[in-house]
């Protein structure tokens, strides 16, 4: 059966000329014109995937993102945005959004964009690879992986489930956060380069210029961090990022 989106964006043009080519992609597509419109869609039929126009009459993107996340959907959004500063991006995120795409974009994009988000609905992250190497003079700390459940550093993963804390506290993560986390749990002590990462987490690389990463790993600390407990995600400049506890 082919994947199911749902369009929201209020350009007529954009909307029709989108709807149109993601069917000729393959998708199946329902478009609709605004948030209102979006989250009934969402409710009365569940898509795969959503493609949301930030500003949007009414109801806009970012509101259709923290209903939905609010009543515990965790479906993949890909948010449209003419909105190019890092603080909108990081609204975008801090809303539940998984990705985004700037205005203008290139059609092709959306589509990369839209098959890493889909791919990752039922994430299997691969072992390390060539892109993993460990610190020098720490080895790798100890990763305890039992059934659906992940345990390293302080944090524990319900793999099914998508739940995650650190100690007794609950994380509230997006899906791209929680994988995020993941990827770093499983590799405790390695240092993971960035291409590694975007290839793992989005199943391509952003450039060299990008900031995605960036972004997501500092709303992740955010999330991970507590006063006088140790960080755990460390920058190594010029590669990468590890998870350990120092």
């Amino acid at each position: 059966m082919p994947q199911t989106v749902l369009l929201a964006e209020d350009d007529r043009a954009i909307r029709h000329a989108l709807e149109r080519a993601l069917t000729l992609e393959g998708y199946e597509v329902t478009a609709v014109a605004d948030g209102v419109e979006a989250l009934a869609q969402a409710h009365r039929t569940p898509p795969d995937v959503l493609v949301l126009d930030v500003m949007m009459p009414g109801i806009d993107g970012l509101q259709v993102c923290r209903v939905l996340r609010a009543e515990g959907d965790r479906t993949p959004i890909l948010m449209l945005t003419a909105l190019v500063e890092t603080a909108d991006r990081i609204a975008g995120l801090d809303a539940g959004a998984d990705d985004y795409v700037v205005k203008p974009f290139d059609v092709e994009e959306v589509f990369a964009r839209l098959r890493a988000l889909l791919r990752r609905t039922s994430p299997v992250p691969a072992p390390p690879g060539p892109g993993a190497t460990a610190p020098a003079g720490t080895g790798r700390s100890e990763v305890h992986v039992s059934g659906r459940q992940l345990e390293a550093a302080g944090l524990r993963m319900d793999l099914q489930a998508r739940r995650a804390w650190r100690g007794g506290r609950e994380l509230e993560l997006t899906r791209t956060e929680f994988e995020l986390l993941e990827l770093l749990v499983r590799n405790t002590g390695i240092v993971l380069d960035h291409a590694t990462i975007y290839d793992r987490i989005w199943g391509y690389d952003f450039g060299p210029g990008s900031k995605n990463l960036a972004v997501y790993v500092g709303y992740l600390r955010r999330k991970l961090d507590e006063p006088g407990a140790p960080q755990l995600i460390h920058t190594v400049r010029g590669v990468g990022y590890v998870l350990r506890e120092d």
